[in-house]
């Protein structure tokens, strides 16, 4: 954790990083495309900054052809948040938020939402081997991932890329989808990490990871995953339950009848 932290602080502690950062959180860049905010500064040291970003787990890569493409991680960002500032002024912002919230909204719709985080842990055996359960995860969730974010009236596919800067899209119609998640960390097939809105709407972000350790002659599924911005009460709640039926279920099902 406390090599995590510094790899963060380091990563901040450069303006034309942190300006990178303000850039990526309007929109994914290339590396051309940010070298073009910095007349003065070269590519290559816009290279350097991107690599000191990637390295803090702050951007996300994803290799299109030639082109390099970079997405904001912001969770890093929330974590510290949450462990050096938001426990020193919570219950001041608390207040202040509560209060402008009131205003704005009133006072019923206070109650609905909260700027904070959840975090949700599971473990589910599969008796099938550990490649197995990976490519389910993975190649073959279109198979057996019921949750969909298309309108009821249309059907739609899901594909899931398992390379690092691949994507976990739904795509319906001619030019429409949703990307459930973006990967930034590989180690097939133990380990895969997702950032991105995991279905959810407004301003929140999810990381979540499955890890796959080989346990009784079958497959020990851990699943962590993390939200963090405005958050509803129940969510919490029925992301929970959402895991359990779509790997304790759905999953397990899928493979333990294939």
């Amino acid at each position: 954790m406390k090599e995590e932290l510094s790899s963060v602080f380091r990563a901040l502690d450069h303006p034309i990083r942190r300006g990178i950062l303000d850039l990526l959180k309007i929109s994914p860049k290339t590396t051309t495309e940010l070298n073009d905010f910095f007349p003065d500064v070269t590519r290559y040291s816009i290279m350097k900054h991107l690599n000191i970003l990637e390295d803090g787990n702050l951007v996300i890569v994803r290799r299109e052809g030639k082109y390099r493409r970079n997405f904001l991680n912001a969770v890093p960002l929330q974590e510290v948040h949450n462990r050096w500032v938001g426990k020193f002024v919570q219950t001041a912002a608390s207040s202040l938020i509560n209060l402008q919230t009131t205003v704005e909204q009133g006072r019923t719709n206070t109650m609905e939402t909260k700027n904070n985080q959840f975090h949700i842990e599971q473990e589910i055996f599969m008796n099938a081997p550990r490649e197995k359960v990976y490519k389910a995860l993975t190649e073959d969730v279109q198979d057996w991932w019921e949750f969909r974010l298309a309108p009821k009236d249309q059907s739609s596919q899901l594909i899931f890329n398992p390379v690092l800067g691949g994507q976990f899209i739904e795509k319906w119609g001619e030019n429409q989808g949703a990307v459930w998640g973006n990967v930034y960390y590989v180690n097939a097939p133990e380990e895969i990490r997702l950032q991105g809105h995991l279905g959810m709407q407004g301003a929140v972000n999810s990381a979540y990871t499955y890890r796959l350790i080989e346990k009784d002659g079958g497959t020990l599924l851990q699943l962590s995953h993390t939200a963090s911005g405005i958050i509803k009460e129940d969510w919490k709640q029925e992301h929970t339950n959402g895991w359990e039926y779509l790997l304790g279920t759905l999953l397990k099902n899928y493979l333990e009848n294939k």
